[in-house]
């Protein structure tokens, strides 16, 4: 691995590291792609996720793939995974841990709960109770656990990965705005097309592939490679582009709740790993506006009017995407 660049240049990234992140990058889509056909933009977005040390919420109906790919990613990637199956009745210590008093020594002794893993896979988050589903936000924003005063610092890389089915099925609870504000991106699935559906029955009939799934990097891989996303290089123009659009939704008469800073933060670092995932050691606006339906979206809240009208968040920014125009660099040329 080449070292890491100590200073962001204009010219971001030297190629050597490009090509190492890129090249290493595609041998985990390949192996995760290799049990789940026909969905490789998600893959891509659930490692752009992993690089700029997001968490990613994958919704759509049962049954489509949601679980698989993250036990994939899990897979691919050889690092520790917890996974928690939401139910009504999970506890907030289920997750986080609990202390607990040992006769035999005479003191408390902490028991991690099931977040303590570099990746935590969240099934059916949206079935847990709202007090159930809180206990993630503490880890999901700081990356630490704080039980009965104590705080604890989860392992890097950590990312959740969690899965809801829409909230207009039974037995679900809508996350909290809070809740999906930690989401840097939420993807759908979609059902697969009919030929990687049939390869999937002539493939997944008689055994589970992932079984057989081998990883093609470990912990110390996936901590290089955020360091190397962390040196991409992002022009003033291209934050300002940022700051535009994000401010934009807050100010858009269809809706009720725009994006928060935190937003523009998410937005900027899923940039970084997408420029460097497609070659290139700087962001243009072109990452931007490929990530800003996946990054903003889940997080608006539309007026009761754009419902009515069935103006969803995905409609608004991709009409946002068109109206606000891309920040130009001091020499008048457009950067995309």
């Amino acid at each position: 691995m080449p070292s890491i660049v100590g200073q962001q240049g204009p010219q971001g990234l030297d190629r050597t590291q490009v090509d190492w992140l890129a090249s290493t990058a595609q041998r985990i889509q390949d192996r995760i792609e290799t049990v789940l056909e026909g969905k490789s933009e998600v893959v891509r977005l659930t490692l752009t996720v992993l690089l700029a040390e997001g968490h990613l919420l994958i919704e759509d109906v049962p049954g489509v793939g949601k679980t698989l790919l993250a036990k994939a990613l899990a897979r691919a990637v050889d690092c520790t995974v917890r996974r928690i199956q939401f139910t009504p009745d999970l506890l907030p210590s289920d997750v986080t841990g609990v202390t607990v008093y040992d006769q035999h020594r005479g003191e408390f002794e902490f028991k991690p709960g099931a977040v303590f893993a570099n990746l935590v896979v969240g099934d059916e988050i949206n079935r847990a109770s709202p007090k159930t589903q809180s206990a993630l936000l503490e880890c999901m924003g700081e990356h630490q656990v704080t039980v009965d005063g104590t705080t604890y610092v989860l392992e890097a890389p950590f990312m959740v990965v969690a899965t809801q089915n829409p909230v207009e099925m039974e037995g679900t609870y809508p996350l909290p705005e809070a809740q999906r504000d930690r989401f840097m991106a939420r993807v759908a699935m979609g059902y697969p097309a009919p030929a990687a559906e049939l390869r999937m029955l002539e493939g997944h009939a008689a055994a589970n592939p992932i079984d057989d799934l081998q990883p093609v990097a470990d912990t110390a891989d996936v901590v290089k490679l955020i360091e190397t996303v962390r040196a991409v290089y992002v022009s003033d123009e291209v934050k300002q582009y940022v700051i535009n659009l994000v401010s934009a939704t807050r100010d858009h008469p269809d809706l009720r709740l725009g994006a928060s800073p935190r937003a523009s933060l998410h937005l900027i670092r899923a940039a970084r790993a997408h420029a460097v995932l497609g070659g290139r050691g700087f962001v243009l606006p072109d990452d931007v506006k490929t990530l800003a339906v996946a990054v903003l979206a889940h997080r608006l809240i539309p007026t009761a009017e754009a419902r009515i009208g069935r103006r969803d968040a995905q409609q608004i920014v991709a009409d946002l995407l068109d109206r606000v125009p891309v920040a130009v660099s001091s020499g008048g040329q457009r950067r995309s």
